[in-house]
């Protein structure tokens, strides 16, 4: 397999393809045969990170949708990742697998260029919805005074992410093909060859720059402005409890952030080095204990897609709250209330009429005394 758990040359998903035509489809012989025990081991390993995946990115979005108090700029982002990882994981882990192990394709043509135009554009809309959200902290932290995106804006953001996913994901549709060798049947890319330039290995450095590094190199700038602001100096001691509170849900917010983002880039880092590899060092891999290595890689590639509900369940309340209502019949109120309280605005109303109506009690019992 080329790049990206998508691109499929005609020897499959062990890298020993050229991918440039079918001139390197004339033999059907897979050298690549697993004992049944080893599959077994990966379909069970494989088939976990669709479960935890699909079902945990299903409870983050409907925390978010179901409840207007976590409707906010950052969550509407953590919609549009969490749907990007949920549909890659759904659609193309299992397929990519049973390719990956069995080395024939199964689904036809029409399968076969989605399998390959897929995950770029979910990766594409997942790590630049993470960059959206790493740029709207650094606004709201190091420029708090400029104004924030509406939700109009970012639902428009969140559009212009998936065009632009869909843009760079193209060629991959476009040149997808399917092979019949004797016996078996190969999903790959017929790219273009050009005698001036090597297109294929260029697209997949612009896409790994893109995807990968580039997002990257932004979010930790990003993160690392924002941590020295937010972490550099202590809390003044004359500070009041509002700004005090406000400081730690600013930092919960962009820990838990920059663990998403460092669990993204530990998981995808392999599978990109193995993948650039491939493009310039094809010698390499044509091993037969490669498959091993690359269903390996693939594995802990794929399972970024279900880390962040855990990370958010272990680092937010509210989202904790979220997952402990679904799943704990016996779900304590409070964590439903988590959920359900109102807004701060509304909440601050409420103390002020509650004090109001206080006030004529205390002032025959503690007149004269002083608030704090």
């Amino acid at each position: 397999m080329d790049p990206l758990l998508n691109a499929t040359d005609c020897y499959g998903a062990n890298g020993t393809g050229s991918g440039s035509g079918t001139g390197n489809c004339s033999d059907g012989f897979n050298q690549f045969v697993q004992p049944v025990w080893q599959i077994t081991l990966w379909a069970v390993a494989y088939c976990g990170i669709v479960a935890v995946s699909v079902v945990g990115n299903a409870v983050v979005i409907w925390i978010i949708v179901a409840h207007r108090r976590m409707r906010t700029v950052t969550n509407y982002f953590l919609v549009n990742l969490a749907f990007a990882e949920a549909a890659m994981s759904a659609f193309n882990t299992v397929i990519n697998f049973a390719y990956a192990v069995h080395n024939e394709w199964y689904f036809g043509l029409v399968y076969c260029r989605f399998h390959n135009f897929f995950p770029i554009a979910a990766i594409f809309a997942s790590i630049y919805s993470m960059t959206a959200i790493a740029v709207d902290r650094y606004m709201a932290i190091i420029h708090p005074l400029q104004q924030r995106l509406s939700s109009t804006q970012t639902r428009a953001v969140m559009a212009v992410i998936w065009v632009l996913a869909l843009l760079l994901a193209f060629p991959q549709y476009h040149y997808s093909s399917t092979f019949l060798l004797p016996g078996r049947t190969v999903c790959y890319i017929d790219w273009p060859e050009y005698t001036a330039v090597d297109f294929k290995k260029i697209y997949y450095v612009c896409v790994t720059l893109l995807i990968y590094f580039l997002p990257l190199g932004l979010m930790g700038w990003a993160y690392t402005t924002v941590g020295v602001t937010l972490w550099a100096s202590e809390i003044p001691g004359d500070s009041s409890e509002h700004y005090r509170e406000q400081l730690m849900a600013k930092r919960k917010v962009v820990k838990m952030m920059i663990v998403v983002v460092c669990t993204f880039a530990v998981c995808w880092l392999p599978y990109h080095v193995y993948f650039l590899l491939h493009q310039f060092f094809p010698e390499w891999f044509e091993q037969r204990y490669i498959q091993q290595v690359y269903l390996a890689v693939m594995w802990l590639a794929m399972s970024s897609t279900m880390y962040n509900p855990i990370i958010y369940y272990c680092l937010n309340s509210r989202f904790r709250a979220g997952f402990q209502q679904v799943f704990c019949c016996c779900a304590p109120a409070a964590a439903k209330d988590e959920l359900e309280l109102k807004s701060p605005r509304y909440l601050q109303t409420q103390v002020c009429r509650e004090t109001r109506q206080e006030a004529p009690h205390n002032t025959h019992t503690q007149r004269g005394s002083s608030s704090f």
